[in-house]
């Protein structure tokens, strides 16, 4: 390997010259800077030999129609702060850089670590002031609004990419940020979440509401859904959200709708005394482990005996939340866990609120979701969190759903007609009302 080891040669070199020389590796003036402006010149000089078709000071180029004018001197932020570089020129003004193009002033590395400290929830101030301190380089609010501003683009292409036609569950959550429209007001941003047939999770989409969205509202997202390529929903789980469930027979006829149980406890609990709540909790639990719907009702009439007069709100919310209640109670104890509550799409929300938290409140609508996309962008860098995810999603050795299809044996092949293969949710009419 002769060029490897030429490489760590020039590379000794390097570091040894700088360390005679008492120059730094990096900051203002630091051997990186160094080597980054020889770099960009020499790449700049062979793009402009290329243009003009001659050597600098070949005999050749005179008279060619086209030589050499000279440099200008500009400077670009980088990765390792602003280098000074020059940038040659052409008599005719037709030469068009590549590595550092005219009106350029940042490498494309410099946008990719703004964009990086947004989507982590940093103000357009603190990166401005950390770009400052670390390389010492000068950006100003403004580009660094327009750096993320591009986003925007990818967003948009984003929300409207094509979806898979199946998708096993369906998870819809809302994230409250404040938004300064005349006064500073929370306002919803729902992310709808989809579990695949692989197991893999798949953020569909997020939009913005005003807090009182009702069947028409929920309709327009499902129907946008549906035009992106998703022909069926096996189940929606949400918490609760008014005109839902309307929406989602119209959409999705077969779509079985389950009601977040882990916020149904909890808002049981707002109507209850405080000294109260592990006994209500206790008294609950029955209802929410039952075997069958049938034990279940069983289990909520003795519940609403012992507490009904006491508490009529509680009863009365379990009862009007029951038919979206008790769909989960038709499968085994293994595939309840992750389809009875939003959980699942929790961790997602707690990285999109520390986005949201570091910001405060935002000015409008847009800077909102462009702020909450970046989020959901940079979430699992590493790849670790989607491994952890698909083998939590992938069906166990004997899970089984309530239909007619046989156990799971581990490593057999799926049957696309049935994900029950992958998260044991069934196609069959047996689980579906």
């Amino acid at each position: 390997m002769p060029s490897a080891a030429s490489d760590e040669q020039l590379v000794a070199m390097l570091v040894d010259r700088a360390r005679s020389e008492g120059l730094r590796l990096t900051g203002e003036g630091g051997l990186l800077q160094m080597l980054t402006k020889r770099v960009l010149e020499s790449a700049l000089e062979g793009e402009i030999t290329d243009h003009v078709g001659y050597e600098k000071h070949d005999a050749t180029g005179r008279g060619s129609g086209n030589s050499r004018n000279g440099t200008r001197v500009k400077t670009v932020l980088t990765d390792v702060g602003p280098v000074e570089v020059k940038v040659p020129r052409d008599t005719a003004g037709s030469f068009e850089p590549q590595i550092v193009k005219k009106r350029q002033r940042r490498l494309t590395g410099v946008d990719e670590m703004v964009l990086s400290l947004s989507a982590k929830g940093l103000t357009h101030g603190e990166i401005s002031a950390h770009l400052a301190e670390v390389y010492g380089a000068e950006v100003s609010k403004q580009t660094i609004t327009t750096i993320t501003d591009k986003v925007m683009d990818g967003m948009a292409e984003w929300q409207n990419r094509p979806l898979d036609r199946v998708y096993p569950v369906l998870f819809v959550d809302a994230i409250n940020v404040k938004i300064r429209d005349g006064q500073v007001a929370n306002r919803p941003l729902h992310v709808v979440m989809a579990v695949t047939v692989e197991g893999h999770r798949d953020i569909l989409g997020i939009w913005a509401g005003d807090g009182g969205e009702g069947a028409k509202y929920w309709l327009h997202v499902f129907t946008e859904l549906k035009n992106r390529g998703l022909d069926d929903v096996l189940m929606l789980v949400c918490d609760g959200l008014k005109g839902l469930p309307e929406a989602v027979e119209t959409v999705w006829p077969r779509t079985i709708v389950q009601t977040c149980v882990v916020h149904l406890l909890r808002n049981s609990f707002r109507y209850a005394a405080r000294q109260d709540w592990d006994k209500v909790a206790k008294a609950l639990k029955p209802v929410c482990t039952a075997p069958s719907e049938d034990a279940a009702t069983e289990r909520f009439l003795e519940f609403q005996e012992a507490w009904g007069k006491k508490y009529p709100a509680i009863v009365k919310l379990w009862s009007d939340a029951w038919a979206e209640f008790v769909p989960f109670l038709a499968f085994d104890v293994e595939i309840r866990k992750v389809i009875c509550s939003t959980n699942a799409i929790e961790s997602v929300n707690a990285r999109i609120r520390k986005a949201v938290r570091a910001r405060g409140h935002f000015p409008n609508e847009t800077a909102a979701l462009k702020c909450v996309y970046m989020a959901v962008m940079s979430l699992d860098p590493t790849g670790t969190g989607r491994k952890r995810w698909t083998m939590r999603w992938l069906s166990r050795p004997g899970a089984r759903c309530r239909c007619s299809h046989r156990s799971v044996s581990p490593g057999r092949s799926p049957n696309p007609a049935c994900a029950s293969r992958r998260t044991g949710l069934s196609t069959d009419s047996a689980v579906r009302r």
